[in-house]
């Protein structure tokens, strides 16, 4: 009962003066909502990133042909075309670790559907497991076979985008298709992907079997493949399969000891890992430049309480001289300290909560095709406002243990 008279009489005061009181929070309210919200968009970026590689497959691993040196001029990955589709083919087979594997062919040109061309942002020959490898279903009709694979048949599967820009009403299934004057038939359409990371529409695709793109689009009579995607058995067995692959392309491609690959072998998983690492590090950042402006707001609150003190000297002298103890005033002015900071920090937490909302709204308008989660992060809105009371009773300890202390007789006689 003591403690409800005691908050009571602290409510009291700080109604006295509301708009002072509501200055002095507005450090807390700016601290709270920026950790809040900075700790919340840095989350959603993270998840984005990590949302990004897992839908480039599952436990994918990247193969890329050598580089080649003219002279002494390094002219990069890729230049020297030393994969080829039977790597891939071996993979599965000899790698204990991969689950499957798929060349891939690239390509460019216009789709061409009655009167109507689209330009797809990826048109790409793939191998029978790509889309075990990518982790992507199909939502109708089937995929290439080993004898389309065989046979280079002119048949492709799309994606979502080109049904939409080409088809509108028209079911795709079993419609003809120009690419390059080269008509080719829709057996398949592709669930949505959505934007990539830097907002590119994943599902502007034009897939088709990879000797078909090589030899009727490429003109190629090659065998040479430009990339290939492996897909590790699980996450665990990512460094086995790296190693049996490298093992693997070593022992096809004759290389002796000692001598460089005509290969590179990337994992995507390290490249998410590192990627969340700098998002991580960017958020804990953030939000500690932003908790700066909590300590700014506890100075605040420490420079009121002295004020106050100041001015209710008579008061305290009132209550010291009918018999409250030192500790009751103590309490009362810890309480007004700690209720200010508390309830900032409750505005903060709603106003953080819907700036990280709205910021990832705005940025999904802005960056056409992109998704970014919606996250709010709780915890932090729990620790910063844990910080909050915390901050209260630390800046606000010192005005009323000074309170405390005041003598009864010369605070009834302070005018």
């Amino acid at each position: 009962m003591h403690e409800l008279v005691t908050l009571r009489i602290a409510a009291r005061a700080l109604r006295k003066n509301k708009m002072r009181a509501a200055l002095t929070i507005l450090g807390v309210v700016i601290g709270i909502a920026a950790v809040t919200t900075m700790v919340s968009v840095g989350q959603s970026a993270n998840g984005l990133v990590q949302g990004q590689f897992q839908a480039l497959g599952t436990n994918v691993i990247v193969i890329f042909s050598g580089s080649r040196h003219g002279g002494a001029v390094h002219q990069g990955r890729g230049s020297s075309p030393t994969l080829t589709a039977g790597d891939s083919d071996a993979m599965p087979v000899d790698c204990p670790s991969v689950l499957a594997a798929s060349p891939i062919v690239g390509a460019g040109g216009q789709v061409i559907y009655g009167n109507t061309n689209w330009p797809p942002r990826e048109m790409v020959g793939v191998g029978t497991d790509y889309l075990t490898v990518r982790n992507w279903q199909l939502r109708h009709g089937g995929f290439f076979t080993e004898r389309d694979i065989t046979a280079a048949a002119k048949v492709c599967v799309i994606g979502h985008t080109i049904v939409e820009k080409l088809f509108q009403t028209t079911n795709p299934l079993g419609e003809t298709i120009r690419i390059n004057n080269i008509p080719f038939r829709i057996i398949g359409i592709l669930e949505t992907k959505g934007a990539n990371l830097v907002g590119e529409d994943q599902d502007n695709i034009v897939m088709a079997p990879y000797t078909t793109v090589r030899k009727r689009l490429r003109g190629s009579m090659f065998n040479s493949v430009d990339v290939i995607l492996a897909s590790a058995r699980s996450s665990h067995r990512m460094t086995d399969a790296e190693s049996e692959i490298r093992q693997l392309l070593y022992e096809r491609h004759h290389i002796p000891p000692g001598e460089p690959a005509d290969f590179e072998v990337k994992n995507t998983t390290e490249i998410a890992k590192v990627l969340g690492i700098v998002t991580g590090t960017m958020t804990l950042l953030l939000a500690s430049i932003a908790g700066i402006s909590l300590v700014v707001g506890g100075v605040g609150i420490m420079n009121i309480m002295l004020v106050s003190v100041t001015e209710r000297t008579r008061e305290i002298g009132i209550r010291l001289a009918v018999g409250a103890r030192g500790s009751d005033i103590l309490w009362q002015f810890l309480i007004e300290s700690v209720l200010l900071s508390s309830v900032g920090g409750l505005i903060g937490v709603a106003l953080g909560i819907s700036g990280s909302v709205g910021i990832t709204a705005i940025i999904n308008a802005l960056m056409k095709g992109a998704q970014w989660p919606v996250v709010v992060s709780f915890w932090a809105a729990a620790v910063a406002m844990l910080f909050a009371g915390a901050v209260g009773v630390f800046f606000g300890f010192y005005p009323a243990l000074r309170a405390s202390r005041l003598d009864p007789i010369d605070a009834l006689r302070y005018e």
